[in-house]
């Protein structure tokens, strides 16, 4: 039994007819067939039951009531003369002696239907978010979530891992994310910052002692929003192992995920372990993206040399050229335009396109730039009657991401091109350890300057004397991708200070730079660090997947809109004067 009642809105079966029960929830809809019957669905977190009128006094008494009110019902079940087999209590129905109201709703029309919710407005959903979570469709992600988290600690568990806290409010550092900033009062002018990753403090746990570590870890990033990205805060299931290889915490995740999206998930297949391992260079040259979706068939082809002399101004002055087939295309002129548009949207760069006829003739798009190469194009890519070529053109990264959204677009839009039903992993491995920064044009960090470069020590050393370019050192990162989302981020840690010393010198920063960015993090690993690595797979995308949504938003409880508003509790908002003398600050308004 139940407190303030006998049983839930989902529990009552046909062997409880002729029980006398109390049921408690929230009134969802009234039916009324005459001046003395009517039905009332009985809606709580476990489910629904219906409620039977049969006098003029209890039609009068839900009569008076608006629904989502909460109310309590006393009364006995009995078997329902008309079954409803697509509800789990659909045999029975209770016919009440005594209601009720518990909370009185006050409103007779309500933002939006309780159980249309996902069909309204965002922002009404937002605001009333209480309400939205009522719906069932809604309230079921929620509930995955919490089982989720539940399986992935027990896991984690199971695995050695001891769950540890870490700091909410610590000190403000460059990981390349905007740190949001929280005033100290007792301590003028500056300032604690909410933390966009456990980073350094799980990496200290490791020179602490401390074996394996994990968390489901809040971060704090004030980045825009996107759909696989929730503005302000999110979560992800941070772990480090000490003295461990990338080996070993690839061995983990293969081992914690796959029952956990074998349960949970929509779909019933997913990769096996060893996920597969692509390199990143690899990844970008066949796929056009460091997140690849295996789910799709289509690959990317580099087709410069092809198009050599090509008289077609995109394909000219030096620029690189990809290309992606897709076979057996049937769709028509107005599909492609309309796909290559939303390409073009997404990648900032325009697509072009040309088909092969029956005739083994180009047509369409930009052939008549493809005729005088037609022979030796088809042989170079094999392509056959109706197979369309996309095609991308720019500097190699503009290229290749164009490609890479070739390739997500059409795959997902042409049928046949996509298994959707699974979920597919792969680790992108051998990141670069340096780049050329755009705004710059020097030498720096591509990643993760913590990471370890492949080769160590020696591997810097030869950069620095020449002996190789800084920009073919890898590092020991990997990112874990599952449907094209990167779920993951990890790396081997660099534990040596002599070894972080140099990573950073090639970069024009010095031992005082990397004592002064980072003092707890140096100075422990002065005092016997442990090799280390670890990844923290991002909860809240892990969710989205299972669920099957497009959305991240539809499986956090509450979430903030694209603005990084919270519209329900009405933040970011203003403070008073008083509050900001305490902190000692002032505000200044842009004219």
């Amino acid at each position: 039994m139940m407190q303030s009642r006998t049983h839930t809105c989902g529990e009552l079966r046909l062997s409880d007819a002729g029980k006398k029960v109390k049921l408690v929830g929230w009134m969802e809809n009234m039916r009324e067939v005459g001046s003395n019957l009517g039905f009332v669905v009985l809606r709580d977190f476990y489910g629904t039951t219906q409620v039977v009128i049969q006098t003029e006094e209890m039609m009068k008494t839900f009569k008076s009531v608006n629904k989502e009110s909460t109310v309590s019902v006393e009364g006995e079940v009995r078997e329902r003369s008309s079954k409803n087999p697509k509800q789990e209590t659909g045999d029975i129905e209770v016919v009440p002696e005594k209601v009720e109201v518990l909370g009185r709703c006050r409103y007779n029309e309500l933002p939006f239907e309780i159980n249309h919710s996902r069909e309204a407005d965002e922002a009404a959903r937002l605001k009333y978010r209480y309400l939205d979570l009522r719906n069932p469709e809604v309230k079921k992600n929620i509930i995955l979530r919490c089982n989720v988290v539940a399986a992935l600690r027990q896991s984690m568990t199971e695995h050695g891992f001891m769950e540890i806290t870490t700091p909410i409010l610590t000190a403000s550092s460059p990981e390349g994310a905007r740190d949001y900033l929280v005033p100290a009062r007792k301590h003028p002018g500056q300032f604690y910052a909410l933390p966009q990753a456990p980073q350094q403090f799980k990496q200290l746990l490791m020179v602490s002692g401390f074996d394996r570590y994990f968390q489901i870890a809040p971060c704090f990033r004030d980045e825009d929003a996107r759909g696989d990205r929730s503005p302000g805060e999110f979560y992800q299931m941070d772990m480090e192992m000490a003295f461990a290889s990338q080996e070993d915490v690839f061995a983990i995740l293969e081992d914690v995920l796959p029952p956990i999206f074998a349960k949970y998930g929509t779909y019933n297949r997913a990769s096996e372990a060893p996920f597969k391992r692509i390199p990143y260079l690899e990844a970008m040259e066949k796929y056009g993206s460091d997140k690849p979706d295996l789910r799709i068939d289509l690959t990317v082809t580099d087709v410069t040399k092809l198009f050599e002399g090509s008289e077609f101004g995109p394909f000219q002055d030096g620029n690189i050229i990809k290309a992606v087939v897709v076979s057996d295309f049937k769709e028509s002129r107005k599909f492609i335009d309309k796909t290559l548009a939303d390409v073009e949207v997404q990648a900032g760069n325009k697509g072009y396109w040309f088909r092969i006829d029956e005739n083994n003739e180009a047509i369409g798009g930009i052939s008549k730039f493809v005729a005088p190469k037609k022979d030796e194009i088809i042989a170079a890519l094999g392509l056959k009657a109706n197979d369309l070529v996309l095609l991308s053109a720019g500097k190699l990264t503009a290229a290749q991401k164009t490609a890479g959204v070739l390739v997500k677009t059409f795959g997902a839009a042409v049928p046949g091109h996509m298994d959707k039903e699974q979920y597919s992993f792969c680790w992108i491995v051998d990141f670069p350890m340096y780049e050329i920064g755009e705004e710059s044009g020097e030498l720096e960090f591509c990643h993760n300057p913590f990471s370890m470069p492949a080769g160590g020590l020696e591997t810097l050393l030869k950069a620095e004397r020449g002996e190789i370019d800084p920009l073919s050192i890898t590092a020991d990162q990997y990112d874990l991708v599952c449907n094209g989302v990167e779920l993951s981020s990890g790396a081997v840690r660099n534990h040596d200070p002599e070894i972080m010393i140099k990573a950073f010198e090639l970069v024009r920063l010095g031992e005082e730079d990397v004592k002064a960015k980072f003092p707890a993090m140096y100075n422990a690993f002065c005092y016997g660090a442990p090799p280390h690595a670890g990844i923290a797979p991002g909860v809240d995308r892990m969710v989205m997947l299972l669920a099957g949504e497009d959305s991240i938003r539809e499986i956090i409880p509450f979430p903030m809109n694209k603005n990084a508003q919270d519209v329900m509790m009405g933040a970011p908002g203003f403070v008073t004067d008083h509050q900001l003398e305490e902190l000692h600050i002032r505000t200044v308004t842009e004219e």
